[in-house]
């Protein structure tokens, strides 16, 4: 999971530099930047997790729904809890966060950062 933790990081090391007011972002857009980054770790993980499983580079999903059939292939099988958490990362990091750009609190953005990283986790 080295990539996958690689997005991560650079994640966080973008909004390190992103001004703070009152325990909120004040630009949104490298907030933004840094939810999607960490979305793609998400997407590194399982990859990365699949490639394991035998699957070739060419076979990786390509979509979101391709991820979810995947990820019921091949791992929810072994925790029924790993698709619940992909959809609750997708509509956090992706949607909400990095299309919306509604996630600005430091607080709530930390805890997506922790949560994509327990999900990376739970991947490896």
């Amino acid at each position: 999971m080295r990539e996958a933790l690689r997005y991560l990081n650079n994640a966080k090391e973008i909004l390190k530099s992103v001004p703070v007011e009152d325990n909120t972002y004040t630009d949104i857009k490298p907030v933004r930047e840094a939810f999607a980054t960490a979305y793609l770790a998400i997407l590194e993980a399982i990859n990365e997790y699949l490639i394991k499983k035998g699957l070739m580079k060419k076979e990786l999903p390509k979509s979101v729904d391709a991820y979810r059939k995947a990820l019921q292939k091949y791992l929810v099988v072994r925790d029924g809890k790993v698709l619940r958490e992909f959809e609750k990362l997708y509509d956090a990091l992706h949607i909400a966060g990095y299309y919306r750009g509604l996630i600005y609190d430091v607080e709530a953005v930390k805890a997506y950062m922790r949560a994509t990283k327990e999900f990376i986790g739970k991947i490896d």
